[in-house]
């Protein structure tokens, strides 16, 4: 395979990170809690698209096949997604989505601060304005973890047992496989083995600030990077690309 093409792939797998996650915040658009918390969580699922666009506009590019971000996004079929688990799986209430927007952000944090300073040029420039952004996320979710964990009985059973069920998808973000390894190898991407211990100091730190145990679950849920994804994904593939399947070619 060439470089382009894994670079390809690789943009492939940031770019379902953030697309997915952000249709799952979309879900709460009207729904929220509070007013405030309703427009935060819809500003930070429009920020996670237009990251989306900038990584499938890439990967189209590099691709060779006329696709645009477009039709990355809304053509492709289940199999073909490589986002992680953590991202697909549902929002629950407000403690889930809260848990999972903090163990993502953590390591999208982590990952964004190296890609700044990755070989390919292009990429870096994505990761830099992304990185403005995600920081915003993680001030967001990292605050909502201390006033959950920190607050009431029943929040804090709440977003305790939100951690208990996603722990188990968070080793997939930092488990590399050959082609982690060789965007690493090549200066692109960090070598994930090392953004183990800087995540789990992160995510830790937050959890004794907000009297939160972090699981003792050491089992990993692998899959998501390879195209392998719980049957969530489907269901919100079905409702995100519905307008394009059913009306090819539209567009506004």
């Amino acid at each position: 395979m060439e470089t382009s093409t894994k670079l390809g792939a690789y943009l492939l797998r940031l770019g379902d990170n953030t697309l997915v996650l952000g249709q799952r915040l979309a879900e709460w658009c009207g729904h929220g809690p509070v007013l405030e918390q309703d427009i935060a969580l819809t500003n930070i699922s429009l920020d996670l698209f237009g990251q989306t666009r900038s990584l499938l506009q890439y990967a189209g590019e590099l691709e060779g096949k006329g696709r645009s971000e477009d039709d990355l996004a809304f053509l492709r079929d289940v199999r073909e997604f490589r986002n992680c688990l953590l991202v697909e799986q549902p929002n629950g209430d407000f403690a889930g989505t809260i848990a999972r927007q903090f163990l993502f952000d953590s390591f999208h944090y982590l990952l964004l601060e190296f890609l700044c300073d990755s070989t390919d040029k292009h990429l870096a420039s994505i990761a830099k304005k992304s990185l403005k952004e995600v920081t915003y996320h993680l001030r967001f979710s990292s605050e909502w973890m201390i006033r959950l964990g920190d607050g009431t009985e029943v929040s804090h059973h709440k977003i305790q047992a939100a951690l208990e069920d996603l722990w188990d998808y968070t080793g997939e973000l930092y488990t590399p496989d050959e082609l982690d390894s060789e965007m690493a190898f090549l200066g692109v991407a960090p070598d994930l083995n090392k953004l183990r211990e800087p995540y789990l100091r992160k995510v830790e730190a937050i959890l004794d600030t907000a009297t939160l145990r972090k699981p003792a679950s050491a089992f990993l849920q692998m899959g998501g990077k390879t195209g392998r994804h719980s049957e969530h994904l489907g269901h919100l593939l079905a409702e995100m690309q519905f307008l394009q399947r059913a009306y090819p070619g539209l567009t506004w």
